[in-house]
């Protein structure tokens, strides 16, 4: 009888677990459990980014992955999860007491997967005054954020590309240094945030800041599976865990605790895997002639590729986990231009890649034999390749220093960049931010004394029971404490291109087009909103409302025709009722840049050249008025509205 109640009390506290989805019971997403799992066991690979479609199932890898996360030891009590060994990963207060000699108690937690939502305060995520201590005690003590719960964890953030610019800017200083630093309210202290910074996004909603996509050492993009079977078997799955989520883990508990027990073994052995330097050299060459202009690639690829060893249980990297680190650090790190896509990498043959590095090893290319039969053995795969429009893999070449071969392990990796102009200097990627004291518009990050409607009530008892320690709260008109706000208006670009048939001459329309691109660019990095607006024939020819998924605009050029009369003056007219409407729901800084050769021969009334004065003017006063000037020059033949659009235009510039 008493074996039964125990059986019956194990159940109980089992049951009280929250069940989790079991991580190797989601179906595919091979390369995705891999890069997480390297970055777990060597968090100096940088963090994850999870590209896919929304309903792909990147939310529920992250979460079940926290489920196989091994123990570490923390210091007990210490609100930042210190290192007990590690000075290097030590707040000051237990750094202090470390340099002392005293001994550090210890404790062991899981590792634990922390969200980071998109409505999150700088307080919340870098920590603010203890009002509590504040006001019992007179101290200025710190209460942890979001920053100090993801030390020595894995930090969360799922839509990461629709994060505030404001969040991304602190993210990215903790992440460079591996410290949170406050100074804020009196308070002076720093502590370790090395974490790793998972995300999630959905490409259609807009490309992700330059500075934080590098930070992210690996990027998978995860797609759904073609295969019904598959699909079916997702369904089977979720259904049967949906029906009995405590029976479905148990299930699957003995592949938990095995992925579980392959990461502690992992950890202990990364250190000791040595990458052969024929090796990193070959990778340095490749990366070279990728022109990836970071050494960061080289590092986290080579970080990569031991922690892959390593899950394998070996203490030698392989051409096999080159290639996997490879394909998984450096694909998002060869786009020339922001908004170039690399092609999907089309995984080769073991032996393709192996008889390259046969290669590169001894400085030459193939031999004869290992020619033929590498040939006799991918022919049915060139066939059916070229069958399905696929380019074959290239046969490696000889060269002395192996340099040749780089370009074919770019094709057979699928990381081969396409030849493209340089990105047009001088952009910002950070947007103009003002200060606003005691306003409502902004993001609060600061209080200071002074006067306003914005008072910050809990920074004011604070600063009066700070003045006043011990005795009863007064507050005197001195102790008032206003929020400091950081404001940034919405940046808005109208583009307005000329399509009618006189940009048809000397090809102006594709030099017109190409400037387009370079102005999407530039809203790209500076995550400015971006419409295009096409006129010809008598108005508005094509509009593209305000958008940030950039792709579509640079789509869209390409399919625009070209042909007809110029309707300058309704497509002034056009920007002047568009921006006027936008206006009443937004208030942003506004830019309209006109990509024209000057002609104009339909007129809205009678007199071109008056309208034209009249309407640029108007537009001049609700936006900043950017004329491109695209006619060939001097001799251009017929009348040009260049100089009176210059009266009223914050720049002309010359195409």
């Amino acid at each position: 009888m008493h074996k039964y109640w125990v059986i019956f009390l194990g159940m109980l506290i089992q049951r009280r677990v929250r069940p989790v989805y079991p991580f190797p019971a989601i179906v595919g997403m091979e390369d995705a459990k891999l890069a997480l799992m390297v970055a777990a066991v060597n968090p100096s690979v940088g963090g994850v980014l999870l590209r896919g479609d929304k309903g792909t199932g990147k939310t529920t890898l992250v979460r079940s992955f926290a489920d196989v996360l091994p123990e570490e030891e923390v210091v007990a009590g210490c609100p930042f999860n210190c290192h007990p060994d590690d000075p290097r990963l030590m707040c000051d207060a237990c750094y202090e007491r470390w340099s002392r000699g005293e001994p550090l108690s210890r404790a062991k937690r899981k590792m634990r997967v922390v969200d980071l939502p998109l409505s999150i305060t700088v307080d919340r995520l870098v920590g603010t005054l203890d009002i509590k201590r504040a006001l019992k005690e007179g101290i200025r003590a710190l209460q942890p954020g979001l920053l100090a719960e993801a030390n020595r964890n894995i930090l969360y953030i799922d839509e990461v590309n629709l994060l505030d610019d404001y969040v991304i800017d602190v993210l990215l200083d903790a992440a460079a240094y591996g410290w949170n630093i406050i100074e804020r309210e009196g308070v002076s202290i720093k502590h370790p945030a090395r974490f790793i910074l998972v995300g999630s996004m959905n490409p259609e909603e807009g490309e992700l800041r330059p500075q934080l996509l590098d930070r992210f050492g690996l990027v998978v993009d995860i797609e759904a599976p073609k295969d019904p079977e598959i699909r079916a078997e997702i369904v089977r799955r979720v259904e049967e865990y949906e029906a009995d989520p405590f029976a479905f883990y148990e299930k699957w508990r003995p592949k938990v605790e095995e992925i579980r027990e392959r990461i502690v073994r992992a950890r202990e052995l990364v250190g000791k895997v040595v990458i052969p330097d024929d090796m990193l050299r070959f990778l340095a060459e490749t990366v070279v002639k990728m022109n990836v202009r970071t050494s960061r690639a080289e590092i986290i690829t080579a970080r990569a590729a031991r922690a892959i060893a390593s899950l394998d249980g070996r203490t030698r990297v392989t051409a096999e986990d080159l290639k996997k680190a490879m394909e998984l650090a450096l694909k998002h790190r060869i786009k020339s231009r922001p908004l170039e896509r690399p092609p999907p990498p089309p995984p080769p043959p073991l032996n393709v890649l192996s008889m390259i590095w046969r290669g590169h090893r001894r400085g030459e290319g193939l031999s004869g034999r290992e020619r033929g039969e590498g040939e006799q053995r991918e022919a049915p795969e060139r066939r059916r390749g070229q069958g399905r429009g696929d380019p074959p893999l290239a046969s490696p070449h000889k060269h002395d220093s192996g340099v040749g071969q780089i370009l074919d392990v770019e094709r057979a990796l699928g990381l081969e960049r396409s030849k493209t102009p340089e990105m047009p200097r001088g952009l910002r990627s950070r947007h103009s931010w003002r200060r606003v004291v005691g306003g409502h518009v902004g993001i609060p990050y600061m209080a200071v004394p002074g006067t306003g409607d914005d008072v910050d009530i809990a920074a004011t008892i604070t600063h009066a029971a700070l003045k006043r320690p011990g005795g009863p709260l007064e507050i005197a008109d001195d102790d008032l404490m206003v929020r400091v706000r950081r404001a940034r208006a919405p940046r808005v670009m109208l583009i307005l291109l000329d399509t009618s048939g006189s940009m048809g001459f000397a090809r102006r329309i594709g030099v017109a087009k190409g400037l387009v691109y370079r102005l999407a660019e530039e809203a790209y990095v500076k995550r400015s909103y971006i419409a295009l607006a096409a006129f010809r024939g008598d108005g508005i020819d094509y509009f593209h409302p305000p958008t940030r998924h950039y792709e579509r605009i640079v789509e869209e050029l390409s399919r625009l025709p070209h042909g007809g009369s110029t309707p300058l003056s309704a497509a002034l007219k056009f920007a002047i009722d568009f921006i006027s409407r936008l206006k009443l729901k937004l208030r942003g800084d506004y830019w309209v840049y006109l990509i024209t050769d000057g002609k104009a021969n339909v007129p809205l009334r009678d007199n071109i050249r008056e309208e034209v004065a009249e309407l640029a003017a108007g537009l001049s006063k609700l936006a900043k008025l950017v004329v491109y000037d695209a006619s060939p020059g001097s001799l251009y033949p017929g009348v040009s509205y260049i100089g009176v659009l210059a009266q009223y235009a914050h720049s002309v510039e010359r195409v």
